[in-house]
C-alpha cells in the first residue's frame, strides 16, 4: 500500500542554503511529512509549485529578485497550498497573515518554536474543508478572498466581479474559467453571467413566467437559465 498519498507534501523556497537546509532537517524529524522540494529563487519555485503540487510551502520574504509577496502575485490567484512565510523581520508578520498565510517563522528561530508552527499547519489541513483562497492585486495591496466567504460571482467583460458579503473584488479570469476551478468546491453555475456559492442558496423560486430564479442568503435574487436548471437542482437534492 503507498502510504505517500498520505503524507503532507512541503515545498521549501529560499535563496539562503543554510537557511534551506535548516528548515529541511527539522521537517525531516516529522514522518508525516515528506520534501517535496527546495528551490533557491522565485524563477524555479514558480515551475516547482506548478509541477509538485505542495500543500505546505515555507516562503522566504526577502528574496533578491522577487520576495514572497510578489512570488504569490506570480504563481496565480487561487493558490491550493497553505503557506508559512519565514521572515528576519517583525514588521511583514502583519501583512503575512494579511495574504492568508498560516503562520510565519521569525529568524533566527529554534526547534520549538518550528514544531508549534509545523503542527498548526498540520492541524489546519487536516481539518479544514477548504483551505483555497484568490489572491487579487488591489494597487499597492493584496486581497485574500476566500472561496468559502464567496457569496457568488458575475461577469464583467474580461474580469469577474466576486461578491463576498458587502464587499466586492474584481478578478481578472473568465467565469468559464471559474466555473472549471469552482465546480468541485460547491459551487454552481446558474447563467452564463452568474455562478453561485451553493451553501448560499435559501430557495428556488418559480416566477410567474416559469423561469426560476436562485435566492440567496441575504435574499438577493438570481436568474437561472434553463441550460444550467438541471445540474442545479441535481447538486441541491431538488427534483423539478
Amino acid at each position: 500500500m503507498d502510504n505517500s498519498r498520505n503524507l503532507l507534501r512541503a515545498l521549501i523556497v529560499d535563496d539562503e542554503p543554510l537557511a534551506r537546509s535548516n528548515v529541511a532537517a527539522l521537517l525531516a524529524r516529522d514522518a508525516g511529512v515528506v520534501i517535496a522540494g527546495q528551490c533557491g529563487s522565485a524563477e524555479e519555485a514558480v515551475e516547482a509549485i506548478a509541477n509538485l503540487t505542495p500543500d505546505l510551502v515555507f516562503l522566504d520574504i526577502e528574496m533578491p529578485e522577487c520576495d514572497g509577496f510578489e512570488l504569490l502575485e506570480r504563481i496565480g490567484p487561487a493558490p491550493a497550498f497553505a503557506i508559512v512565510f519565514v521572515t528576519a523581520h517583525h514588521q511583514f508578520a502583519l501583512r503575512a497573515f494579511e495574504v492568508g498565510a498560516l503562520d510565519y517563522l521569525l529568524k533566527p528561530f529554534d526547534d520549538q518554536r518550528f514544531a508549534r508552527v509545523l503542527t498548526r499547519a498540520k492541524e489546519r489541513l487536516q481539518t479544514s474543508s477548504d483551505t483555497r483562497r484568490f489572491i487579487i492585486k488591489n494597487g499597492s495591496a493584496l486581497d485574500v478572498v476566500k472561496f468559502t466567504d464567496i457569496d457568488w460571482i458575475e461577469a464583467s467583460d474580461y474580469y469577474s466581479t466576486l461578491h463576498a458579503g458587502s464587499k466586492t473584488f474584481m478578478l481578472r479570469r473568465s467565469l468559464s474559467d471559474l466555473d472549471a476551478l469552482l465546480a468541485t468546491h460547491g459551487f454552481s453555475r446558474i447563467h452564463r453571467s452568474a455562478i453561485v456559492n451553493l451553501d448560499r442558496v435559501s430557495a428556488l423560486e418559480i416566477r410567474e413566467d416559469g423561469e426560476y430564479e436562485v435566492v440567496l442568503h441575504d435574499a438577493k435574487r438570481l436568474r437561472m437559465s434553463r441550460r444550467y436548471r438541471k445540474p442545479i437542482l441535481e447538486r441541491l437534492g431538488a427534483t423539478q
